[in-house]
Parts: C-alpha cells; structure tokens; sequence
C-alpha cells in the first residue's frame, strides 16, 4: 500500500532528535516529484520500505524519504 502519490503535498516527521537527518529536515513541506523502488523491504521484511519518495522542499532541494519520514501537511 502506498501511502503518497507524485503531486501530493507533505510534511517531513521526523520525532527522534538523535537522527541527523531531524535537524535539518524535521517540520519541512514539499511536493512528491518522484517515487521510486528499491530492495529495502526485502532486508527489513517491510515491503512499504522499498518505497522511496522523492520530494522537492519549499526551500528548493529535492531529498529521497522512507514513508516512515512523511506525513501529510
């Protein structure tokens, strides 16, 4: 099941102050631009882990996030 589609609008949640990624993402919005598959789900047993969503932030750069990282604005 995948949770977003190319165009939709989304807010990066990333709670876990310990991640390098919370302090410069965490509270962010952008756009799905792009999704894109890999093998990940196969190493964590998740198959929504091999989603990758591609999203242009509103400040300009386009970063890949897991469906775990997402929420809608």
């Amino acid at each position: 099941m995948q949770r977003f589609s190319e165009g939709d609008r989304v807010r990066v949640d990333i709670p876990d102050e310990t991640d390098p990624d919370h302090e410069r993402y965490h509270g962010e919005h952008g756009t799905v631009v792009t999704i894109l598959e890999d093998d990940a789900g196969r190493a964590t047993g998740d198959k929504r882990d091999s989603l990758l969503f591609r999203v242009k932030l509103e400040e300009g750069s386009v970063e890949d996030f897991r469906w775990r990282d997402l929420r809608p604005p």
